[in-house]
């Protein structure tokens, strides 16, 4: 079974005394990268790309959750220039396209879920838009709740290339019918609330189960108390706990990765 799974649609201002709550983590000044238009399939898409400072130890490719790109891809990608890394969010509903709407958004999500080609296409069309604008080639690729269920489909599918790592947060963990984990994919990251009321315990165990059948490399981690959507800055299910050790995990994996 697939859960769509929804994400936390409530949004404040992400100011600078949330950012600096994130301990270890270089804060970046707001919007310091540029908004990127690219094509794909005869549609124009809206990214973000924040470039690192100096010479990038890689690059992070962000997916955003069901509410589209949006200032919070937007603060992380900055977080992340700041930190030593290109750092671009794709775009995945099209330019101008940022629903408002639960069921706008449900329906959204719901044209990428039931076109998984489509999905993977838009999602490598954001990485080589990423290198065609000069970000560092080797990658690690992250998702948010609907981001984090598109990073898994690209896992999945092995089509990605130099790609080093994955990781989602709070994401849908559901495998369609007749896909499978490649042994080969590089590292995984899961981070996961323990009171996730959209996603269970039960899908975090079967993804484990799948995962060690393929014989993957994987981490998963759940933080007690912790909703879903528990990384949103300045929203009601952000708890500050979770973010920073999931936060702190993702970092360990760039380190290894990149």
């Amino acid at each position: 079974m697939i859960h769509r799974t929804p994400c936390h649609g409530a949004r404040l201002m992400l100011g600078s005394l949330l950012l600096a709550s994130l301990s270890g983590t270089a804060m970046a000044d707001a919007s310091s990268g540029q908004t990127i238009d690219y094509q794909q399939g005869g549609d124009t898409f809206s990214g973000y790309l924040a470039s690192a400072p100096d010479e990038a130890r890689g690059t992070v490719l962000i997916i955003h959750d069901w509410d589209g790109l949006t200032d919070y891809e937007r603060q992380r990608a900055d977080m992340l220039a700041a930190q030593g890394y290109d750092a671009f969010a794709v775009d995945l509903y099209g330019k101008g396209n940022r629903p408002v709407e639960t069921d706008a958004k449900k329906a959204e999500t719901a044209k990428l879920y039931d076109d998984r080609e489509r999905m993977r296409q838009l999602t490598l069309a954001g990485l080589e838009e990423a290198r065609q604008q000069g970000a560092a080639r080797p990658t690690v690729v992250m998702g948010y709740c609907f981001g984090g269920a598109v990073v898994l489909e690209l896992a999945r599918s092995g089509q990605a290339e130099n790609v080093n790592g994955y990781a989602t947060f709070h994401g849908g963990l559901g495998t369609p019918e007749g896909q499978s984990y490649p042994a080969d994919m590089p590292p995984l990251l899961v981070a996961h609330g323990g009171a996730d009321s959209s996603i269970s315990m039960e899908d975090v165990a079967t993804l484990s189960e799948e995962l060690e059948t393929a014989g993957a490399t994987y981490e998963i981690e759940v933080y007690s108390g912790a909703p879903h959507a528990f990384t949103v800055l300045g929203s009601d299910a952000y708890q500050k706990r979770a973010d920073q050790k999931s936060w702190a995990a993702f970092q360990t994996l760039l380190d290894e990765a990149l």
